[in-house]
């Protein structure tokens, strides 16, 4: 439990007012302005790295660092009250222990509510146990030593018959951490029952068990997603069976229903974009250009999408790579004489030309690498094209903000956007099939805490190095967003 500090007592009024001012514009933002101000600022002096879980900045002037490297600063300038920029708690480099005070938590808190409140999540309220939250703590006797090799959230899942590629899902969906956040954080509110009631049919609760087991659970045996089986067999009937089924229609199908169970007992505003868990992470919007080739006449059209798949080419080049296929994505297409349009401007079918781009970018973005093909003889065939993938790639030039003024469409004020905007992504899982479209296996590597990988084979987890995962085929690449900000 922290303590209280004298030496924040000494220079308290000054320490506190830095703080307010850090808490508001840094660590819980309230303005797009500030949240870019925060990506822009947030990096160690010493060692340059950003996605570190204790990067803190000094009370008493600008200096930026992670825990590692603020000893020196300490001694140079006596500077030892310092606060964490993802969650604000304060740190004395003089006690070597976190700081508690009253005064500094309610600020906090209030600033943590308001920016809660701006990206539309759950408040946090102080909490205060009840008699009966009383008497069932003092039951619980059980409880758990953690230590820095303690690797709570990755755990094996038993194959249950060929499903591993339900198993690789689970495993990637349980690595994100919005996810992770909200479920235990107990923000889901479930529509048809408790969670754990035999009668429960909702995937949202089974997925929510899950992740309990992998983050709460002390035990290192395999978890058996039985339940999970049972509910996807119940709710995407095309996915009932024991014999092998695909990852990605895996995915699409759990999504569908996980999005399903997760709105609120009263459905949205009609017109309202759902707000829900699954629709914040997931979904992003993707423009249609149909341009006439007469007129140049332009009819656009938003649709929401969860995931990109990407054609892999006709096997000819032998060095592609995931922003090649990107590219080929959002490229110009001609329709071609047998798809003309109705132009309404002309009044007449023409010919046209097609184009895709990022409307809005999602939170959590996976790319489908299309493997799988149909020859003309209605045979599935596997493309075993290698495409090379980066740890971290922008996605700034595949929006639809870019590519209009990449064309001369857009203004200044477009282009200082762009600039000051952060598209860039963070590789988090693979998904790979090894073997053919006749017999083939799933297995995945997922991203840990401190960026350590790890290859899941079913209930088989093995440490990985990064250039492993990277040299990996890939099929489906799930990313996450460097920061996260929230119109």
């Amino acid at each position: 439990m922290p303590r209280k500090c004298n030496h924040l007592d000494k220079k308290r009024k000054t320490l506190v007012q830095n703080y307010e001012l850090l808490i508001s514009r840094i660590i819980y933002p309230l303005s797009s302005k500030d949240s870019q101000l925060k990506l822009r600022t947030v990096q160690c002096e010493v060692c340059e790295r950003r996605a570190l879980p204790m990067m803190c900045c000094c009370l008493m002037c600008p200096t930026v660092a992670c825990l590692e490297h603020f000893g020196p600063h300490y001694s140079q300038t006596g500077h030892g009250i310092i606060a964490s920029t993802t969650f604000g708690q304060m740190f004395c480099l003089e006690c070597k222990d976190f700081v508690y005070d009253n005064h500094i938590e309610s600020l906090r808190l209030k600033a943590e509510n308001d920016h809660r409140r701006r990206l539309g999540l759950g408040l946090r309220n102080e909490w205060n146990p009840s008699p009966s939250d009383g008497r069932i703590l003092r039951k619980a006797r059980r409880s758990y030593r953690l230590t820095i090799d303690t690797m709570r959230g990755l755990r094996g899942l038993v194959n249950l018959g060929n499903t591993c590629f339900m198993n690789c899902i689970i495993q990637s969906l349980v690595q994100i951490p919005s996810l992770r956040d909200y479920f235990l954080t107990d923000q889901h509110c479930c529509k048809f029952g408790d969670v754990g009631q035999v009668d429960n049919f909702c995937l949202m609760c089974e997925l929510a068990t899950i992740f309990q087991e992998f983050y709460n659970s002390n035990t290192e045996e395999p978890f058996i997603p039985r339940r999970m089986l049972h509910l996807v067999w119940k709710h995407a009937k095309h996915l009932a069976g024991y014999e092998q089924h695909d990852a990605h229609e895996f995915l699409i199908a759990a999504l569908n229903v996980l999005h399903q169970h997760s709105q609120s007992l009263s459905s949205p505003h009609k017109g309202h974009e759902c707000k829900c868990i699954i629709d914040k992470l997931f979904t992003g919007k993707l423009q249609s250009d149909l341009t006439c080739m007469k007129c140049g006449r332009v009819s656009t059209t938003v649709d929401p999408f969860w995931d990109i798949s990407l054609d892999l080419g006709d096997g000819t080049s032998t060095d592609r790579t995931l922003e090649d296929c990107l590219a080929n994505y959002v490229k110009s297409e001609s329709l071609g004489a047998t798809a003309k349009i109705k132009c309404e401007s002309c009044g007449s079918y023409e010919s046209a030309t097609k184009r895709l781009t990022l409307k809005k970018l999602p939170l959590v973005a996976c790319f489908h690498l299309k493997r799988f093909e149909h020859t003309l003889a209605n045979r599935r065939k596997k493309i075993r094209i290698p495409v090379r993938f980066p740890e971290q790639i922008d996605l700034t030039p595949y929006t639809t903000s870019y590519c209009t003024t990449k064309n001369g469409i857009g203004t200044y004020a477009v282009n200082e956007q762009l600039i000051e905007s952060s598209n860039v992504y963070d590789l988090l899982a693979v998904v790979n099939h090894n073997g053919n479209t006749e017999s083939g296996h799933y297995s995945c590597f997922v991203r840990h805490k401190d960026n350590q990988w790890y290859k899941v084979n079913d209930q088989i987890i093995t440490s990985q190095v990064l250039e492993s995962v990277l040299a990996s085929e890939g099929y489906l690449l799930f990313y996450t967003k460097s920061f996260i900000d929230y119109d």
